[in-house]
């Protein structure tokens, strides 16, 4: 055999192993294709989607908390962040971040809003010009009585949808649920 029949033969043989294997590919994707095709039809499906749940969920809970917002001219973010004040105030921007989990610039906009509505104060640090405290003012300290009966009317709300144990439960989930995710 000269060496340029033998590199033909080598090339021929190349090309059919190849081909073999092609062909082997072409069934295992076919293999997964179906099962996937299968798959799809069950996971795609709205109803079957967490996401669009939580979606679902957090809309109703905006909607059932927006009569007691518009009362006190406040949005549900804004709302949030009162929370947190309420709890602890005179905290540091950051802290209110992690304790909110607002997004950093859309909070640096909002805590803007309520300062011009006159619900808090953003105190400059003697130290460090550039870091500032967010104080409740008396206003801001005022919306917490105001909100609280309607607060609790919205607990009630739950309350007579899951005990006290499977919201528990709920609550626990979710965040277990938000820290595998993060």
């Amino acid at each position: 055999m000269t060496p340029s029949q033998a590199t033909a033969t080598t090339h021929v043989d190349n090309n059919i192993d190849d081909n073999v294997d092609s062909n082997a590919d072409d069934k295992t994707d076919n293999k997964i294709g179906d099962k996937i095709d299968d798959n799809a039809e069950n996971s795609q499906r709205l109803d079957k989607q967490l996401c669009h749940r939580l979606y679902l969920l957090s809309n109703a809970m905006t909607r059932a908390y927006r009569p007691l917002l518009n009362k006190v001219n406040l949005t549900y973010p804004q709302y949030i962040a009162m929370m947190a004040l309420w709890q602890e105030d005179n905290i540091h921007i950051g802290e209110l971040h992690k304790r909110t989990g607002i997004d950093n610039g859309c909070l640096s906009i909002m805590l803007k809003k309520m300062v011009d509505k006159g619900m808090v104060q953003l105190i400059a640090e003697q130290t460090d010009r550039r870091s500032k405290r967010v104080q409740l003012t008396d206003l801001g300290r005022a919306l917490q009585a105001q909100t609280y009966i309607e607060k609790c009317k919205l607990q009630e709300t739950y309350k007579s949808i899951l005990e006290e144990e499977e919201l528990s439960q709920l609550l626990s989930l979710l965040d277990k649920l938000k820290g595998g995710l993060v």
